[in-house]
């Protein structure tokens, strides 16, 4: 079975998204380098951060999102993003009306289920939680062995935290990665069992 990773972009402070939703600068440094990331042609970073993030890419197999990142990007019109095989929503509530069913978006109920759900789907490939609450649920469970944060230079003072509403301490080994990129620092710590 493949690692069960939570990421994102973060700030300074701690959080992924202002009060609104609204992520502001975190995500500037995916498009402010010279080196492709993906086949888009929008997505350009340092060669620093390509070396960093794009084997990590090619090694997920499932995302794990909640349901308000689901609503927020429209299910991302069905085809999961960045290439990803499958995307599991942990949710309490039934697909939308109307939703493809053969879109390869599985919808459960908690993220001990969604985590199952992701590992089989994603058999030797990584499973990558998105953070936030969902992310935090999954940390405090005791499922994620890895943390990754792409720490942007910037303080938002208040919004959505990385870790969601975590009311526990829990330990992460130092850092195994320290790489810096224009415009933001990658980190990955393992979580210490």
């Amino acid at each position: 079975m493949g690692q069960v990773v939570m990421y994102s972009s973060v700030s300074v402070d701690g959080f992924i998204a202002d009060e609104n939703d609204e992520p502001g600068p975190l995500f500037d440094w995916l498009t402010s380098g010279d080196v492709p990331l993906d086949d888009s042609g929008f997505l350009k970073v340092s060669q620093a951060s390509h070396d960093y993030i794009r084997p990590y890419w090619d090694e997920i197999g499932v995302t794990i999102a909640g349901r308000h990142v689901f609503d927020l990007t429209d299910g991302w019109e069905g085809t999961p993003p960045s290439g990803i095989e499958h995307v599991v929503v942990v949710t309490h509530r039934p697909p939308p009306e109307g939703w493809d069913s053969s879109a390869p978006f599985h919808f459960v109920d908690g993220v001990e289920a969604a985590v199952a759900k992701a590992q089989e789907l994603a058999g030797d490939r990584w499973v990558e939680v998105a953070s936030g609450d969902v992310g935090g649920q999954v940390l405090a469970a005791g499922l994620v062995d890895e943390v990754r944060m792409d720490v942007v230079p910037v303080v938002l003072g208040s919004g959505k935290r990385y870790f969601g509403s975590v009311d526990a301490q829990h330990l992460l080994e130092d850092p195994d990665a320290v790489i810096q990129g224009d415009r933001v620092l990658h980190l990955r710590y393992r979580v210490r069992r």
